[in-house]
């Protein structure tokens, strides 16, 4: 099933068909699948292998601790090794970058376990990281968010112990004014591209120049830090942003362009605050960062009154220009009263790197592969530029759907532990639509089930037709963990996306919640997997 076979290695691939890497990967994949499916007593032959993916949503931290314990769950009642395919999108591909840097993190969940609570990079080291990454022609906001120097192209030739790995994105410029075709980016350790488009390059070359097509300079391939970044940076987009006013600014004819202009520049500092705060031990340094925080905060509390009283766009403007100013003044005010020392000298560097970025707020800048591509399927947004902004897909739709859609993967089904914020469902509606709008096959959802989004049972599974592909649906917070709607409200709110690193005591909550999520419906996912088996051998 490979598609363009004579294309060469270094330019750019356009096929809806799997690469030869990816083909051999699950070729191989599938001997562990099939052992396993008999070791549960599921009777299943060579050619009726079932495809299942296990599709992560995002949620910052809470979705990175439970996938690490859905993950665990399954592979204590021996069904990890069912599994094809392992896909994530923002929260949930922080733990997948991690886990997946041991070969062997299948067979070894206590040790995937660990590293939610490991030791953190110090700051000396993440700065040495980062002033290394700003000599790079693309530096931005995202080489910040993600020490981790592996490339992910390095897993391509690992054996297949785990589940192949599915990243996703979304590219910034078609999000915001493109059609669904150029929005959609996926990276694997072989290719990395735009789903629908069906155009895709090696993963190693990912931020190597292209034009027409063709590679014209080679550049190294990003490390799992920016790509965590990637994946990862939810604050990237303007709209993103909207989450974070506070009430007294949150008001008709107060939020506009200004408004949230001079929102990035207060929260991207208080999370740089909170970013290097953890990396340091040392308790001056740690009380000094204190300092800072409480100037902040302070600063932007003070600019309410004038706020309130600016009356046209133009005077908001203005004044967003001044208060920006302001808060970087303050910045670097602070960072002049330091001691003299190790800090001081990590703290200036840091500051000179990032804080212009945070006035351009430009985050994920990679070379485009499509400069100047000349085919008609490849929108304007693309093939004109020659830089694009590959950013959090959860923007979009917050699990990775896409990838699984359609007949390149063929996938029978899918499990989908959902930690995401918000209505519960939404992530749902949003891949049927998606799905409706590429013309590509979704089980049906019925309307009934959407009544229950406040207080939702902790698994629903969505019936695809006769070759369509199952969705298995596994709230996080529900009727089995919570009393009512109101605490299903509550637990969000406790283990809300935006905040500071979980303490020990959330970590093992979140980690024992999805895991009995997975205990809980061991029997009804045997019966699902048993299921995709009978719909592979339909397919046939």
């Amino acid at each position: 099933m490979e598609g363009n076979t004579t294309t060469s290695q270094k330019s750019v691939r356009h096929s809806q068909f799997l690469c030869s890497g990816e083909q051999e990967y699950v070729h191989k994949r599938k001997q562990v699948i099939l052992e396993s499916l008999s070791s549960l007593g599921i009777n299943c032959s060579e050619d009726s292998v079932p495809h299942i993916t296990l599709l992560a949503s995002g949620g910052g931290q809470r979705a990175a601790v439970g996938l690490v314990g859905s993950l665990y769950q399954m592979a204590k009642e021996d069904m990890l090794d069912t599994v094809l395919y392992l896909g994530g999108v923002s929260g949930s591909t922080w733990s997948m970058t991690t886990i997946y840097s041991d070969p062997q993190w299948s067979t070894n969940m206590d040790a995937a376990v660990s590293q939610l609570s490991g030791p953190g990079v110090e700051l000396k080291e993440a700065l040495a990281w980062l002033g290394e990454r700003a000599k790079e022609e693309h530096f931005s906001l995202t080489d910040i968010w993600g020490m981790d120097l592996r490339r992910l192209s390095d897993e391509a030739s690992r054996n297949v112990t785990n589940p192949y790995p599915i990243y996703s994105a979304t590219e910034m410029n078609c999000f915001s004014n493109g059609p669904i075709e150029g929005k959609w980016f996926e990276v694997s350790p072989h290719e990395a591209g735009f789903t629908e488009l069906g155009l895709f390059i090696e993963t190693s070359l990912l931020g190597s120049k292209f034009q027409r097509g063709e590679l014209l300079e080679q550049k190294p391939e990003m490390d799992m830090v920016k790509l965590q970044g990637l994946l990862g940076c939810a604050l990237a987009h303007e709209d993103a942003i909207k989450d974070y006013l506070p009430p007294w600014l949150n008001v008709p004819g107060q939020v506009d362009g200004s408004t949230e202009e001079y929102m990035r520049v207060y929260n991207a500092l208080v999370t740089l605050v909170a970013m290097t705060r953890s990396t340091i031990k040392d308790p001056t340094a740690l009380s000094d960062l204190d300092k800072l925080q409480k100037i902040l905060e302070e600063t932007f509390n003070d600019s309410k009154s004038a706020w309130l009283e600016s009356k046209s766009s133009e005077e908001r403007k203005n004044l967003a220009q001044q208060l920006s100013l302001k808060l970087l003044n303050e910045v670097e005010t602070w960072s002049q009263s330091l001691e003299e020392g190790a800090f001081k000298t990590h703290v200036s560097l840091l500051t000179s790197q990032v804080i212009p970025k945070i006035m351009k707020w430009e985050w994920g800048t990679t070379a485009n592969f499509l400069y100047q591509y000349q085919d008609s399927t490849v929108p304007l947004c693309l093939s004109t530029k020659e830089r694009i902004h590959l950013v959090d897909a959860g923007l979009l739709i917050n699990v990775g759907y896409p990838p699984f859609l359609g007949d390149k993967r063929d996938i029978d089904l899918i499990i989908a532990p959902e930690y995401s914020a918000g209505n519960i469902f939404e992530t749902l509606i949003f891949a049927r639509d998606y799905a409706a709008e590429v013309n590509k096959s979704f089980p049906e959802i019925d309307d009934k089930v959407l009544e229950e989004r406040e207080w939702p049972k902790d698994c629903y599974v969505f019936e695809g037709k006769e070759t369509e592909l199952s969705i298995v649906y596994m709230p996080l917070f529900n009727r089995n963990n919570c009393k009512d709607a109101e605490e299903v409200k509550a637990r969000m709110e406790e283990f809300s996306t935006f905040q500071r690193p979980f303490s020990q005591d959330k970590i093992e909550f979140v980690l024992k919640t999805a895991k009995n999520n997975m205990e809980n419906n061991k029997e009804m996912l045997l019966r699902e997997i048993n299921k995709a088996v009978l719909r592979r051998q339909n397919k046939r």
